[in-house]
């Protein structure tokens, strides 16, 4: 996995950087250092970007000169390399004292994390956002803290929808309908830009299944064979069936898709935060709106995706160092800088608060408490998500109910 936060199949708001710094010895040992009488933090982190490793060593000097008593020994890997290092590192008992990832719930079953309530002050837990916090949960007990998240919304080329002479929607009756209409102009334009191809099929079906009151499922079941998510498959084919989409969306993937809507040729399509940077940089003259994704009833709803930290049980004399590295870093004056420079979304009320002023961000920000999440502490959400990218478009030319079945028996089989 290239990034754990997939907006995309990754948030592709930089090139990742394949920054690597030594290897710091983690884990295992004393907590003091023998020399200094310090405590040494280990932090393992992937690179988001090419600022990441300068972004968190701005982050670690000003923790150190409030904190002269704590060192933070910093390691920065790739993505590509994450998954084998940390494995390699816990494996020989080096386990990072602090660690940026996407997967937790192995470790928490494996008791290697500190619960976050036991690594952050009951005011850092609080300011979270909620749903966040539910999707750092195993068993009830968040075993990790939400780092970097990203919302979907829906872009809307303003002026194909005026020429249509119709509104931005709110429900599936009115993007139905909007969409039609502005395929209707003709031109090489598409209502609504679907896509269904591999690339990212499993966000494509979230925004609509969940749109209509489905679920993937949770840490103990999936459920994608589920009769409450027919309705958004279902819906799906009528805009397909309707000329609502572009053509041949079954195979058609996102990225190259948001393209042709930069162009301006597509009226309304499911963007991510990044989506702003991309027309400023490709079109910036688009006359463009962000709004909310339309559900089947109008409700509000959003596909969430996070990034955590967490914190290895490898000295119970660092949990104190810990604690204060954690409430220092998520202190808005430092963390909503950190993130507004990665280009991501803060997980924490006051970030949102912080941030409410940015226009290109505000839409983002007023859904992410009704954010929903891939159940990726179930261990087949893997399969799963597998199954969604190489099934799901077949909705174009297949019943919705023989879809959704052929993805749950994929994803049972595993």
């Amino acid at each position: 996995m290239k990034k754990s936060l997939r907006f995309g199949t990754a948030f592709a708001i930089a090139a990742v950087a394949s920054m690597t710094l030594a290897s710091c010895g983690f884990g295992g040992g004393d907590g003091d250092d023998s020399a200094s009488g310090k405590t040494t933090l280990n932090m393992l982190v992937p690179s988001y970007s090419d600022a990441t490793q300068g972004l968190w060593e701005d982050v670690i000097t000003g923790f150190e000169d409030a904190n002269p008593d704590i060192d933070v020994e910093l390691e920065v890997q790739s993505w590509d390399n994450l998954d084998s290092v940390i494995a390699t590192k816990i494996q020989g008992g080096e386990a990072p004292d602090i660690f940026n990832g996407g997967a937790f719930a192995g470790y928490a079953a494996d008791e290697l994390l500190y619960p976050a309530e036991d690594v952050v002050s009951s005011e850092t837990f609080s300011d979270f956002q909620d749903s966040f916090i539910a999707n750092a949960e195993v068993d009830g007990t968040a075993y990790a803290l939400p780092l970097i998240a990203s919302a979907r919304a829906l872009f809307v080329n303003n002026a194909l929808l005026e020429q249509a002479g119709v509104a931005a929607p709110t429900t599936w009756d009115e993007l139905l309908d909007a969409a039609t209409k502005v395929s209707a102009l003709g031109d090489g334009v598409a209502g609504y830009g679907m896509p269904l191809g591999s690339e990212e099929a499993q966000a494509e079906a979230a925004v609509w299944l969940w749109g209509g009151g489905g679920t993937f499922g949770d840490a103990d079941a999936i459920t994608v064979d589920d009769p409450a998510n027919l309705p958004g498959a279902e819906q799906i084919k009528k805009m397909i069936d309707a000329g609502a989409t572009q053509a041949d969306p079954g195979s058609t993937d996102r990225s190259p898709l948001m393209d042709i809507f930069i162009q301006g040729k597509i009226g309304m399509q499911v963007g991510l935060p990044p989506t702003v940077g991309q027309i400023a940089d490709g079109n910036p003259d688009l006359d463009y709106s962000i709004v909310p994704i339309p559900t089947q009833d109008g409700s509000a709803m959003t596909v969430g995706v996070m990034d955590q930290l967490m914190a290895f049980q490898n000295d119970g004399d660092k949990q104190e160092a810990i604690t204060k590295f954690f409430d220092y870093y998520y202190t808005s004056d430092v963390y909503v800088p950190w993130v507004q420079a990665e280009g991501f979304l803060p997980v924490t009320k006051s970030g949102a608060e912080a941030l409410s002023g940015e226009e290109t961000l505000k839409p983002f920000l007023d859904v992410l408490p009704d954010a929903q999440f891939y159940p990726s502490t179930n261990p087949k959400w893997s399969a799963t998500d597998a199954a969604f990218k190489a099934l799901f478009g077949q909705l174009q030319t297949k019943p919705a109910q023989e879809v959704l079945t052929e993805i749950q028996a994929q994803a049972d089989a595993g």
